[in-house]
């Protein structure tokens, strides 16, 4: 039976409208680009994606993203470049390419035409070029020194040592300053790590990356994570309400059940005018007590149960002055004074417009605070729950997502 021809006009991508409307990552996508696609609607896609197809610089910046994206798979997904990769090979028709609208047509599925493995690998290459053109195109990540350094300072403003070296939180002058054993800045990421770690995330953008800056706090004792948290708060280097609630975690302290002994014991020190010391040994021995149980947190799915921690988000309002508007300004000014001798450049000068040119740039920015006592930390960094056990989970689901379809392409190709 011949289908109606209108039919066409109200036929819909369902997988691409589980994107848009149920979440779904279009790293998990049946198909990454529509079906079918001529060279003018490849075209066309690139141009609503928001790079010009004519532009030659940026089609040279295009290929060279391909290029890195080929890099990259090789190194890190198979056997080639990681003994732990998959057993492919990426088709030696890859290595022609030279333009990216040839990528999209062959990535496009021809409706009526048989699945090939080419296609597929079409796809897992325009995954990882996505990847890679939002990290590339992440404007903030211009001013990291400056963000960095203005997070840091705000915590080294409040660290301090004394004369047998040992390390503290807390004003120089008060009693109640928190003893460190160690105090941790987080090393700027390798452009790869950062690659892995969006590849495995569900919004697979760079600016959904929240631990790019990070501190770690290692306190002598469990109960002064909390002080740590409380006195954090009270001299606003973190501020709850620039807290980014849905990446707020604790594995460390079971809140609910150490609210209620607490209430007891300071109850208790009431009425027994108890000395700091004795109700501070209460406060330690009880909140052992306290620890969560493994398997009741929600955790990212590559950090193993036995990680424990105290860990949050928060965002702050970095400001960089540009440098070019102060110099532009001492342009301006030169101008002004030798008008007289060079009119027609003076003039120039004197008539652009600087409205065009912010004096600084002011936006926020997130970062990670973990603060854990010491003996947990030692369990954190042994063993399953160390970091290179949760790089190499993270890598390897990065891995088997991107070539899920391949993979199953090619077992159903084997039972057949």
């Amino acid at each position: 039976m011949e289908r109606p021809s209108y039919l066409s006009d109200y036929l819909f991508n369902w997988d691409v409208f589980d994107i848009m409307l149920n979440a779904k990552s279009t790293l998990d996508s049946d198909i990454f680009v529509a079906n079918g696609l001529s060279k003018d609607q490849a075209l066309e896609f690139l141009e609503g994606y928001g790079l010009d197809p004519d532009d030659p610089v940026a089609r040279a910046e295009l290929f060279g993203t391909f290029q890195e994206a080929l890099q990259f798979i090789m190194r890190y997904f198979l056997k080639e470049g990681n003994v732990d990769g998959l057993d492919f090979r990426i088709p030696a028709s890859f290595y022609t390419i030279t333009d990216i609208t040839e990528l999209l047509l062959l990535a496009s599925p021809k409706t009526g035409s048989p699945e090939t493995s080419e296609r597929i690998w079409g796809e897992i290459v325009l995954k990882v070029m996505h990847t890679l053109l939002h990290i590339d195109k992440d404007l903030r990540s211009n001013y990291f020194s400056v963000i960095q350094t203005q997070i840091f300072d705000r915590f080294y403003k409040y660290l301090h040592r004394d004369a047998n070296n040992n390390l503290y939180l807390g004003d120089k002058d008060k009693k109640y300053a928190i003893k460190l054993v160690d105090f941790q800045t987080k090393s700027k990421k390798t452009r790869d790590s950062v690659i892995i770690k969006l590849l495995h995330k569900v919004e697979n953008v760079a600016e959904e990356l929240f631990d790019r800056v990070g501190v770690r706090l290692v306190t002598e004792n469990r109960f002064d994570t909390l002080r740590a948290v409380r006195f954090l708060i009270e001299k606003s280097v973190i501020i709850p309400h620039n807290a980014k609630n849905s990446r707020s975690i604790n594995t460390l302290i079971d809140l609910k059940k150490f609210r209620k002994k607490y209430d007891s014991i300071l109850k208790m020190a009431l009425r027994n005018n108890l000395s700091e010391e004795r109700f501070v040994m209460a406060i330690e021995r009880e909140i052992l007590d306290c620890q969560i149980s493994n398997d009741s947190s929600d955790r990212n799915v590559h950090t193993k149960n036995s990680y424990q921690s105290i860990q949050f988000t928060c965002r702050q309002l970095i400001k960089y002055v540009n440098p070019f508007f102060h110099e532009f300004s001492y342009l301006r000014q030169m101008a002004k004074e030798h008008e007289g001798e060079d009119k027609t450049l003076a003039k120039k000068v004197l008539n652009m417009d600087m409205s065009l040119i912010a004096r600084d740039v002011r936006f926020f920015y997130p970062f990670e605070v973990q603060i854990v006592d010491k003996e947990a930390h030692k369990e954190n960094s042994e063993g399953e729950a160390s970091h290179s056990e949760y790089k190499k989970a993270q890598l390897n689901f990065a891995m088997n997502r991107v070539f899920k379809p391949l993979i199953e392409f090619e077992k159903s190709r084997e039972s057949s």
